[in-house]
């Protein structure tokens, strides 16, 4: 029964049977015949099917839902009796908001030095996309905003609070300046990260707090284009404290007042007990490293 919920919820995530094949690692034909047994089993129809997916039939919803409790705590199960052998070990997925992967050594250097047999995967992903990834087990943990959008029914750790700066080349006229206003910043051509971004959406309400009209002459997924852009001294950004400390020689970050915002960063994961060991561990790691 395990194998086939655990098989139903990458179809469920995938959303194509080949995919979601491929990601269990066995046959399309061993993937689609673990459905309908479980369907059978369990005496509903669980997915919409045509000439390919179609969907989740309401019967499917509600046992994605119980598959997801399922799944996780026999993973957990599995992993605490292999920790109790060998200690922890295993793989732990982290989904990270861009403008927090420039700190986020902060906590995966110590937490891979006490524990050499876990291995991350860090992933960039918005901050719904992060809640998304916990609730469907693709991810483990996440680190994103925990004061902005609502969370959900998560646990937290603080780790540092983002501040904002206005990157700006060192020949621009604004370079001098040791602070400027959220209503300046608006009357410049800026380059800010997209709209799908916690970030963006964080930037977009001071800047209409300030009464000020929000328009980015440039838009991006990768705060890599938004520093090329600001290089060329046509541009100015608005970015996250940690990656304006990054930025090159040729660029100024300049703090932006009036009023000097901030916003609480943290780890999260899904509020579910036990966690798996590695998963406690790096929760643990987390409190230790915290900046706030």
């Amino acid at each position: 029964m395990i194998d086939k919920l655990e098989m139903f919820i990458a179809l469920a995530n995938e959303r194509h049977f080949g995919r979601a094949a491929e990601a269990m690692r066995v046959t399309q034909p061993t993937l689609s015949s673990a459905i309908r047994q479980l369907e059978e089993q369990l005496g509903v129809q669980l997915v919409f099917r045509g000439s390919r997916f179609q969907g989740l039939t309401p019967e499917g919803q509600r046992t994605f839902d119980w598959a997801v409790r399922i799944v996780g705590d026999a993973r957990t199960l599995r992993e605490e009796m292999r920790a109790r052998r060998h200690g922890l070990s295993g793989n732990l997925r982290i989904g990270v908001i861009p403008t927090a992967l420039p700190m986020i050594a902060w906590l995966t250097v110590p937490f891979l030095a006490a524990n050499p047999n876990v291995d991350l995967t860090l992933l960039s992903r918005t901050s719904v996309e992060i809640l998304d990834g916990i609730e469907r087990l693709e991810l483990d943990a996440g680190v994103t905003y925990l004061d902005n959008e609502p969370l959900g029914r998560v646990v937290q750790v603080p780790l540092f609070r983002e501040r904002y700066r206005l990157l700006v080349a060192g020949t621009s006229e604004l370079a001098e300046r040791e602070a400027i206003t959220w209503a300046e910043v608006a009357s410049l051509p800026l380059c800010l990260l997209t709209g799908d971004m916690q970030n963006r959406r964080i930037v977009n309400r001071h800047l209409v707090e300030a009464g000020a009209t929000v328009r980015a002459r440039v838009e991006a997924n990768s705060s890599i284009a938004l520093i090329a852009h600001v290089e060329t001294g046509q541009w100015v950004a608005i970015v996250a404290e940690m990656l304006a400390d990054m930025h090159g020689a040729g660029l100024k970050a300049i703090p932006i007042v009036a009023p000097e915002a901030s916003h609480l960063v943290g780890l999260i994961a899904a509020l579910r007990e036990p966690h798996r060991p590695a998963l406690n561990a790096l929760l643990d790691q987390a409190r230790k490293v915290a900046k706030v």
